[in-house]
């Protein structure tokens, strides 16, 4: 840590920094918000960039880049904002589709969908054999495993004289 004076008065503040000078930088840092960039000066400028943010924001979503996400539908807001509604139509439709689809980031029924569509197709299943059915009260048989070759050593187990298995 580094002392360092604020101020030229002679009853000076000191602060303490961790190293470069972070005084000023680090407390002036804000996220930005998208509608802060450059905007096209033509109309079909406007169209053409908001089209490439569709993509952007759709791609965002789709890899779960939800910072990415924020900023494109901010810039895409911007947009649409700047142009006549009747030349935006299909675009703002878009865009309110993957406005939905990204407050749904976080919801039950978002993961479940997204189970679904990535669960692949099961192949259609065979008729099961009739079930044989049992007297009420009684539980079925279950039959015996199939240990395969394996020998137990039950007088190491405690379970009798030494020798067979």
């Amino acid at each position: 840590m580094v002392r360092r004076s604020q101020t030229s008065n002679p009853r000076t503040s000191v602060v303490l920094t961790a190293g470069a000078d972070w005084g000023t930088r680090a407390a002036g840092q804000r996220r930005g918000s998208g509608s802060e960039f450059p905007m096209p000066r033509r109309p079909a400028a406007r169209l053409k960039a908001l089209q490439r943010c569709l993509g952007v924001i759709r791609t965002a979503i789709n890899t779960k880049h939800w910072a990415q996400a924020r900023y494109g539908l901010s810039r895409a807001r911007a947009l649409v904002n700047a142009l006549p509604a009747d030349l935006t139509a299909k675009e703002r439709e878009q865009l309110s589709v993957l406005r939905k689809r990204f407050e749904a980031r976080g919801t039950t029924a978002a993961k479940k969908s997204a189970a679904k569509k990535k669960a692949a197709p099961k192949p259609a299943a065979k008729k099961a054999a009739p079930k044989k059915k049992t007297a009420p009260g009684k539980a079925p048989e279950r039959p015996a495993p199939d240990l395969g070759d394996r020998l137990l050593n039950r007088a190491a187990l405690g379970y009798g004289p030494a020798g067979g298995a």
